[in-house]
């Protein structure tokens, strides 16, 4: 187990900034996601932390010794990448026992280890067999075994899942989440999707146009989005931002919604306009003359536990997740109320989360900066 740090990282190439300053600990142990957009910096990021792109500034170091600029081999980390890479003219037994051969591990050890791997991903029965006709699910767990087998201060993943069918991803989150309790190596894993993310993560670290927005466990990135970027990222579907145009002044627990104040945590900041968050679980269904909005059901859709309704309000569109015994009536008129415990507000000028006795009380589990 190792920890992983990096100090005011930065990566361009030529005109293009890929990775603006980014500072961050991956703590000892622990499953760290990247999350972000394409072309967000999160590859970039892992790729540096690898060596197999220099910084054009910063620093990295592992169980602190600098290694910004150490090759790939020094830094005893192993990698997984969203292509394979196996050997193809090698069976599966053959393209564990390489890497083990190439550092000139006694052949009884290789054994040993590789047995052990085989058994941990369970693959023994596929040590005799080569690669080329393997399934995507095989093939993926002989490319995680290959990493494993040379018991490395660190893996690092990048998109390991994306070229697996959706049963086949949902089957390897969980058996890849396992496997890390059984290890505890820190492992780095690149996701642009946050299923993955939250299924696997100890921490998630969301990133867009180069630089890291919010670092935090799977909670707190859901519940408290450090900005609005995050907050429309994160969540299928996502969190309902509804414009307040109204001044919010520093410990004001209340804002104006059409019909009537509605109660919020008391805010630590002031701000000229605010824009409320909510998730969808957390707006109930009311009748037409009830609650802080009023609208009318615009479409609806059915999730088997439950329906997801919009509905078209004064202060714009609210997606509301219903029990699936209450179907919403498409063109129906209702009214919509908050359980404001889960209320957050950003400052609409500046889209940061604002600090509230709520956020506040929930710290950061990463640090970054």
């Amino acid at each position: 187990m190792s920890e992983i740090r990096i100090q005011n990282l930065q990566k361009r190439f030529a005109d293009f900034t890929a990775v603006r300053g980014s500072s961050l600990v991956l703590e000892s142990g622990k499953f760290v996601v990247l999350l972000g957009p394409s072309g967000c910096g999160k590859t970039t990021t892992l790729r540096m932390i690898a060596g197999l792109e220099y910084p054009t500034g910063g620093t990295i170091t592992l169980d602190g010794q600098d290694v910004t600029y150490l090759r790939p081999r020094e830094r005893d980390i192993a990698m997984v990448f969203q292509l394979f890479a196996l050997y193809p003219h090698m069976g599966v037994r053959g393209n564990l026992e390489f890497p083990l051969r190439n550092e000139g591990v006694p052949r009884a050890e290789i054994h040993r280890r590789v047995e052990e791997v085989a058994a941990i991903l369970r693959i023994e029965h596929l040590l005799d067999s080569r690669v080329t006709g393997l399934a995507g699910g095989d093939r993926q767990r002989v490319a995680l075994g290959r990493a494993i087998v040379r018991q490395p201060k660190a893996f690092l993943m990048d998109e390991p899942l994306g070229t697996l069918d959706a049963e086949f991803r949902e089957l390897m989150c969980v058996e890849l989440r396992k496997l890390h309790d059984r290890l505890k190596t820190t492992t780095v894993f690149v996701t642009h999707d946050q299923n993955e993310a939250m299924a696997l993560a100890d921490h998630i670290v969301v990133m867009n146009q180069g630089e890291i927005l919010q670092a935090d466990d799977p909670h707190g990135i859901y519940s408290f989005p450090s900005c609005l970027f995050v907050a429309k990222f994160i969540g299928r579907p996502p969190m309902n931002l509804l414009n307040v145009e109204a001044p919010v002044a520093r410990g004001d627990n209340q804002v104006r919604m059409a019909r009537r104040n509605i109660a919020v945590p008391a805010t630590e900041a002031a701000a000229a306009a605010v824009v409320l968050g909510v998730r969808p679980e957390h707006v109930r269904l009311l009748g037409a003359d009830q609650g802080a909005l009023g609208g009318r059901v615009q479409h609806v859709e059915y999730f088997g536990s439950h329906w997801v309704a919009e509905v078209q309000t004064e202060a714009g569109p609210v997606k509301v997740l219903a029990d699936k015994s209450a179907r919403p009536v498409l063109e129906e008129r209702v009214g919509l109320d908050f359980d404001t415990r889960h209320v957050v507000l950003f400052d609409a000028a500046t889209e940061l989360l604002l600090p509230s006795v709520t956020t506040i009380a929930h710290q950061p589990s990463m640090r970054h900066g």
